[in-house]
């Protein structure tokens, strides 16, 4: 070996075995085929794919994300379709600078902001134009796949899901085998995945870290209240329309601001992280408040994102007192509870470096 070259030495402890990761992998692979059933459905048959996609996996996935935020980052299918380029070593393997890392989380969640109001004129009515959607974002999360390495390309930095990741994961019950990474670059720092309690709070290494913390944490709440109060409408007609679906969130999310921020100065011996989790609680919550009534054709608008309608078939009072329950469990979970130091994942043995020394003659 030639003076200066590096030798690559990769640790082996803290790796799945190979019927762990088989089990994995056929998790993966079941759940991507999912993703792909709904995909094509959104194509073919939107009435289904809508129902499937909007109706049945993104109620699910809050909740999945407070409990085992672990487990949906190992077998989200985009996940696994991004992570494509690297599993197959096509990956040109960058390391992406950490300055770049918080300005792409700060757009993942402007994105997220953005994004969501469409839903009440175009995605949630429309299989083609959530099929496209999808289709944008598999694009650029595996382009960016392509270039940078690991997670730090898209699932730890672009992806518009894992603001609500880093708000809602704070309490992980414990932590799941790592079945991506195969061992640890430090491709994202701090790694979101093998970070005991991470919360959108925790880094501060620039201002763009901490401006995405502050917008998701205080804002998600009054943001996602006020999204319950928008109809569905189909397309948009006119700038007034366009305006219309926008204004209502977007007010709730100023004014969640600055109660993050009021509640912040005022009672500045109330911990950071404990106020985090408070509003991280309330948002959640918020959320089924409304979208569980919703699917069961009980919600503010007795059409819009309808599962089944129950209505007439049982009173409404069951349901609010699920909801109700729903509620008082988040708030433990998250706020209440004192939950053990656990990561999402568990981190894989580090990648380590070394260089040889100077071959002898």
């Amino acid at each position: 070996m030639e003076a200066g070259q590096a030798k690559v030495i990769p640790f082996t402890n803290n790796r799945l075995s190979g019927r762990s990761l088989l089990i994995w992998r056929i998790a993966q692979t079941l759940v991507w085929f999912v993703g792909l059933f709904i995909f094509f459905n959104l194509f073919f048959n939107p009435t289904l794919g809508l129902l499937l996609f909007w109706n049945i996996l993104i109620p699910v996935a809050p909740a999945l994300l407070v409990l085992a935020t672990g487990l949906w980052r190992n077998i989200c299918p985009l996940a696994t379709t991004q992570l494509m380029p690297r599993h197959f070593n096509l990956s040109l393997k960058k390391k992406m600078p950490v300055s770049l890392q918080a300005k792409l989380q700060l757009i993942s969640v402007v994105v997220l902001f953005f994004l969501v109001p469409l839903r009440h004129a175009i995605f949630n009515t429309d299989g083609l134009a959530t099929a496209i959607l999808l289709m944008v974002l598999s694009t650029i999360a595996v382009t960016m796949g392509f270039i940078y390495d690991w997670k730090s390309g898209w699932c730890s930095t672009l992806c518009p899901v894992h603001p609500v990741e880093r708000l809602y994961g704070s309490a992980a019950i414990f932590s799941f085998p790592n079945a991506h990474c195969e061992n640890c670059v430090n491709c994202s720092i701090p790694c979101p995945d093998s970070t005991p309690n991470f919360h959108p709070g925790l880094s501060k290494k620039t201002s763009w870290h901490s401006w995405s913390g502050w917008l998701i944490a205080g804002g998600l709440p009054g943001f996602v209240w006020a999204w319950f109060h928008v109809p569905d409408q189909h397309g948009i007609g006119s700038i007034s329309e366009l305006i219309s679906i926008y204004q209502i969130p977007f007010l709730g999310l100023v004014v969640s601001l600055f109660l993050f921020n009021l509640i912040k100065t005022v009672f500045t011996k109330i911990p950071e992280k404990k106020l985090i989790l408070f509003f991280a609680a309330a948002a959640v919550s918020i959320y089924y408040w409304y979208r569980l009534p919703a699917l069961f054709g009980f919600g503010n608008f007795d059409k819009d994102g309808v599962l089944i309608s129950l209505v007439g078939v049982i009173p409404e009072w069951p349901i609010t007192v699920i909801t109700t329950i729903t509620t008082l469990f988040f708030f433990w979970w998250l706020l209440i509870r004192k939950p053990p130091a656990n990561s999402w994942l568990i981190r894989p043995a580090y990648l380590m470096r070394q260089v040889a020394s100077k071959k002898s003659s």
